[in-house]
């Protein structure tokens, strides 16, 4: 099983979201967070991103209650 993280690393758009939650596009070097705002779901594809080497980062992932 794949690994679960909190946030950290930027996703590439089409690789499997790590960690369910609200994503925040960036730029190709991590820098001027855009105001697009999605749900990731755990498992499925990022969307592409508005720009070339755009990636997404986890600004608040999901809580689940066990």
């Amino acid at each position: 099983m794949a690994k679960k993280s909190s946030g950290g690393a930027p996703v590439k758009p089409g690789k499997a979201t790590p960690v369910s939650g609200q994503y925040v596009e960036t730029g190709p070097k991590g820098g001027n967070p855009s105001k697009t705002e999605i749900t990731g779901v755990e498992g499925r594809p990022m969307p592409p991103t508005s720009k070339a080497r755009g990636k997404w980062k986890v600004v608040d992932p999901t809580k689940h209650k066990k």
